[in-house]
């Protein structure tokens, strides 16, 4: 992602996840604090169909939605995933599995991968070893994110051979 790219992964933003808009300060801030974790995902015609972002965190306590940090924790062990997100119109071309491989493997010198599942969509990150995680604190963590929210972690300690293919 480079910063020319915020303003189409802002509009994409807001059109898959309506209720939970984040300022354009968000997104700059990740790409300056962790650029290697922000992707496009590309369509055959080199338009955005997708994006995904990525960073550094505590492990249970990644930062509120819509949060500018200003600069990373120095106390992380996960590798949080802020979002992926794919146009409707691209959704089953596989764009969000390799994104998500391309994060795990980033994810490798962190002891743990985290994310917030919103839309149903646990099934799909079960597929890349995440299980739920639920317990008081985290549930009120998660709120802001809807009741059908479900906070998942993945242990970097597994071989990337044993992750499930679809």
């Amino acid at each position: 992602m480079l910063e020319a790219d915020i303003e189409a992964v802002m509009a994409l933003s807001e059109r898959v996840h309506p209720t939970f808009f984040e300022r354009r300060e968000m997104f700059a801030d990740r790409l300056a604090l962790f650029g290697q974790g922000c992707l496009v995902l590309p369509d055959q015609d080199e338009e955005l169909a997708g994006y995904a972002i990525a960073y550094p965190a505590p492990f249970r306590r990644p930062p509120p939605i819509d949060t500018v940090l200003g600069a990373l924790p120095t106390n992380v062990d996960s590798l949080y995933i802020h979002d992926v997100a794919v146009a409707p119109e691209w959704r089953g071309h596989h764009l969000a599995d390799r994104a998500v491989e391309s994060l795990l493997r980033l994810a490798e010198p962190f002891g743990a991968a985290m994310l917030v599942s919103v839309y149903g969509t646990s099934p799909f990150w079960s597929r890349f070893g995440f299980s739920p995680l639920d317990e008081p604190e985290v549930r009120r963590w998660i709120a802001p994110y809807g009741e059908d929210a479900v906070f998942m972690t993945r242990s970097n300690n597994r071989q990337r051979e044993n992750v499930r293919r679809p």
